[in-house]
């Protein structure tokens, strides 16, 4: 494929790479026969070598540059002070480009993998391999590893753009589609996740992701410390002295969630298992839960589940999975924890199997702390519309105001600016804004005053939420914007709005008769 112009990288935004269309489709002309879910496995693992490959070599030339100030390129301890992975000369990438036409092809990728699992540890059992299998079409891999060397995802640009989870995410939800299942793996849009931990704040503790998927969640929060650590409501005083714990039921992407951890050099407990039926944190009390759940998850086996002890608000529908989530994150919620997470609209207001009176209990003890309502083409692998919500175990809480019998409500609808005919992305300043609010209304200190504003926040009382039947869409609590008074009076706007009325009914009247004049001269006069 050839490479993205100036003009490409110029329209790639946060909320897209610019070439993950063109790239997906070059890479499925090349998977001929093979089954789509077997082909998953061989295009992301070349993208994982590529993605290491790519940040080594950058400072393997930075390395080579220096030689005459004593550095060595091939020390693997001047990686490893990086938390870049050390890459043997196997398994650099233009050692296998090199021999990308070769019939061994296969056989190299697999010694290229066992090679990096080799010399690092981190990654032991996490990467791929059987490219060398009698059934993978050698000369269509080959051309596989000339298209995805046209493109950078592991240089120090591409890591900031986070450009290999969005080109892996984009191909899983192509390939969930290839093999006819519904929705895919969800991807968190960066400005998302970016909101939830500015709101959030996790500092210091124990946090933990359900549903980690990439661990996108996990490697904001701690870009959110460093970016943090002079300043900004902490005193200064911020270190990444935080533990991480998630789970992730797909191999696949549990694999990409323990390499993009490694690769940034953060230390987590990253388990694999489905989280309602083998929670492999049982004991975890979290200070923090950040997540994004698959939405509307039909076939969770809840039926299997109906006495579990996490349902402490509700026994939650078998059809659809939303309010154990809601459950399981509050059940792993430590006393004094917050946490704050993704799920679809719906959620806010469903009667549907008894969510209804689960988010009435919710809500009754006193655990919902804001609901922000978000725009709509965030997302990056649904158009389902979705919603945020932030939940608290202890609302008197010594560290912020006591807010006890308030849910505070953000109508974030109308924010965020399109980035490409499909794509909507907050900015940083609606990101500012809306953390700002929350951040005033749970009285932080140096936050500045919290007021209601028409038509975007509202700090409601529970007896407002009960006349609201504990439905918690925003729309319902902010009401309208104040309208800006444009100075004409009354009574002038209203003649001149008739007068525009007339105007466009006597014109309308000319187009119908024309109309009606051409009808018949075809012969349709009726």
């Amino acid at each position: 494929m050839p490479k993205p112009t100036t003009n490409d990288r110029s329209k790639a935004t946060a909320a897209n790479v610019g070439y993950e269309a063109q790239l997906w489709q070059m890479a499925d002309a090349l998977r001929g026969s093979m089954d789509a879910a077997e082909y998953k496995h061989v295009v992301l693992g070349l993208i994982f070598l590529k993605y290491i490959s790519d940040a080594f070599e950058e400072q393997h030339a930075k390395l080579e540059a220096e030689k005459a100030q004593g550095a060595d390129p091939e020390d693997p301890d001047e990686y490893r002070a990086l938390s870049i992975f050390w890459v043997p000369p196997e398994a650099r990438w233009s050692h296998l480009k090199a021999r990308a036409k070769q019939a061994t092809i296969g056989q190299l990728v697999d010694d290229a993998m066992a090679g990096i699992e080799r010399d690092n540890p981190a990654l032991k059992g996490v990467l791929p391999d059987q490219y060398g299998r009698t059934g993978l079409d050698k000369q269509r891999l080959g051309q596989l590893i000339d298209m995805i060397s046209n493109i950078k995802v592991g240089d120090e640009a591409s890591r900031a753009k986070d450009v290999l989870g969005r080109v892996y995410e984009y191909f899983l939800s192509q390939f969930a589609s290839a093999e006819g299942k519904k929705g895919g793996e969800f991807y968190t849009p960066r400005c998302v996740v970016k909101l939830l931990v500015e709101m959030i704040e996790p500092y210091r503790g124990r946090v933990y992701d359900p549903c980690c998927g990439s661990s996108g969640m996990f490697v904001q929060s701690v870009e959110f410390i460093r970016a943090h650590a002079k300043g900004n409501g902490n005193g200064g005083k911020a270190k990444a002295d935080i533990s991480i714990y998630g789970q992730e039921s797909n191999y696949t992407t549990w694999r990409l969630a323990k390499m993009n951890l490694a690769i940034r050099g953060i230390d987590g407990q990253i388990a694999h298992g489905d989280t309602f039926h083998n929670d492999r944190h049982p004991d975890l009390k979290a200070d923090f839960i950040l997540a994004n759940p698959p939405f509307n998850v039909s076939d969770w086996r809840g039926d299997l589940l109906r006495d579990d002890k996490r349902w402490q608000y509700g026994v939650p529908p078998a059809g659809n999975a939303n309010f154990a989530w809601v459950e399981h994150i509050v059940h792993h919620l430590a006393p004094a924890g917050v946490a704050g997470f993704v799920l679809a609209n719906g959620s806010m207001s469903s009667n549907q199997s008894g969510e209804g009176d689960i988010r009435k209990n919710l809500i009754e003890a006193d655990v919902v702390d804001c609901m922000v309502a978000l725009p709509g083409q965030l997302f990056y692998s649904t158009q389902i519309p979705a919603c945020l919500w932030f939940l608290a175990r202890d609302r008197k809480d010594g560290k912020f105001r006591d807010r006890r019998g308030h849910v505070l409500f953000i109508d974030a609808r109308k924010l965020g600016r399109m980035v490409d005919r499909t794509h909507r992305e907050l900015t940083d300043e609606d990101i500012a804004r809306i953390a700002a609010t929350y951040h005033a209304w749970r009285g932080e200190k140096d936050a500045g005053g919290y007021a209601d504003i028409a038509g975007f926040c509202k700090g409601a009382p529970l007896e407002e939420v009960r006349k609201h039947v504990h439905v918690l869409t925003p729309g319902r609590y902010v009401g309208a914007a104040a309208q800006e008074d444009d100075g004409e009076p009354f009574e002038e706007k209203m003649k001149r709005l008739a007068a525009t009325l007339r105007e466009q009914q006597a014109e309308a009247a000319k187009l119908d008769a024309a109309i009606a004049s051409n009808l018949r001269e075809l012969g349709y006069g009726g």
